[in-house]
């Protein structure tokens, strides 16, 4: 065996001997076999973990960790095979190469790792948000998420940068230098971002609620770094810019409790007054009777003569802001006060003109 083994160290192959290259291809198979049973370790794990505890977050640590640890585990036994083969750095200098190589990837595997962490933490973070009542938390989750993303992406670069050996310094001074030209440039995105801060903070809506300004109207589907998006009732999609956004005059649909209903009824001038008393009544009745119409405050009232019409002015609200069912309040209403005028015999009005004719006696 000791033969075998002299043997072999004594005998090269491209100049390095075949005992580093048996070495090389045993620690490429440790690493394959280790790569496979570290993924069902976690898998195994995680599982474990699932049944003993309440919370996600331990499942979100080992899900963004599994596939980042599986290839950290093959990058570090390449360059342990690649320091066991050790060819003549005169020749190939593969190993100062797999040295570099090896710190950029694990920056990039590490990098990916937090990317991942991020992902799933807003996820996590997101469904907690929607059981509380505050709409706050629901746009305040992914815009941390993005802004965290940014930030690590920056880094990141930053940190590869330095291990190919480019000055940070060097860097962040030229970037300093060039960040009055940058700001300038930029200054629309800058402002953007600041107004969807603005927008954030002072909640003026939230995603989800109907919103109507001079230029749109429609409904919140999100709210981004450099604008918001929103669908209008044609269902085409509205990306508004958040600093245009954040200086416009914002009408706040869905903040309202109720919706409003104003109208007026003409009667016809054949109706009597006492007639005309019994009809408002009878309609403050139907409206103080219907279970969808808001009692906290309402209108009937015979306030003109119009000019084909005796009018009969509504104002009232459905206890209901949903627009189906504020729809059906006001056709349940609208089919009462027609069965109601009905009863009583009353006609209603509709524009006309009564042309009188004057007829002179013969002419003698």
């Amino acid at each position: 065996m000791q033969d075998i083994w002299i043997e072999l160290t004594t005998t090269t192959f491209l100049e390095i001997p075949l005992s580093r290259w048996m070495l090389t291809a045993v620690a490429l198979f440790i690493t394959v076999v280790g790569q496979r049973l570290v993924l069902s370790a976690f898998r195994v794990l995680a599982q474990r973990l699932a049944l003993k505890t309440t919370t996600k977050l331990d499942d979100v640590l080992l899900n963004a960790a599994e596939r980042p640890v599986s290839l950290l585990v093959l990058v570090i036994g390449i360059l342990v095979a690649v320091h066991l083969l050790s060819p003549p750095a005169e020749i190939f200098p593969l190993v100062e190469l797999a040295n570099n190589v090896g710190r950029v990837v694990s920056i990039v595997i590490g990098s990916w790792f937090v990317w991942r962490l991020v992902d799933g933490l807003s996820a996590y973070f997101t469904e907690r948000a929607k059981e509380t009542a505050s709409s706050l938390d629901d746009q305040l989750v992914p815009f941390i998420g993005k802004t965290m993303k940014i930030f690590l992406v920056l880094t990141a670069v930053l940190m590869v940068a330095q291990n190919m050996g480019y000055s940070i310094s060097g860097l962040l001074a030229s970037l300093g230098i060039g960040g009055i030209a940058v700001a300038m440039a930029a200054k629309d995105t800058i402002a953007n971002v600041f107004g969807s801060i603005m927008i954030l903070v002072d909640r003026p809506f939230t995603v989800g609620d109907w919103i109507k300004a001079s230029e749109f109207e429609g409904v919140v589907e999100e709210v981004g770094f450099r604008s918001t998006k929103i669908r209008t009732f044609e269902k085409t999609l509205v990306n508004v810019p958040n600093s245009s956004l954040a200086n416009m005059v914002i009408d706040n649909i869905d903040a309202r409790h109720v919706r409003r209903i104003k109208m007026r009824i003409g009667l016809t001038y054949s109706t009597t007054p006492k007639q005309m008393d019994q009809a408002i009544k009878g309609i403050e009745t139907i409206l103080k009777n219907h279970p969808g119409v808001d009692q906290e405050y309402m209108l009937v009232k015979f306030d003109e003569f119009a000019d084909s019409s005796l009018s009969i002015f509504l104002y009232y609200f459905s206890a209901s802001k949903v627009w189906e069912e504020y729809l059906q309040v006001r056709q349940e209403v609208n089919m009462q006060i027609m069965e109601l005028l009905e009863s009583m015999e009353l006609e209603f009005a509709f524009p006309s003109r009564t042309v009188y004719l004057h007829q002179e006696g013969p002419v003698a």
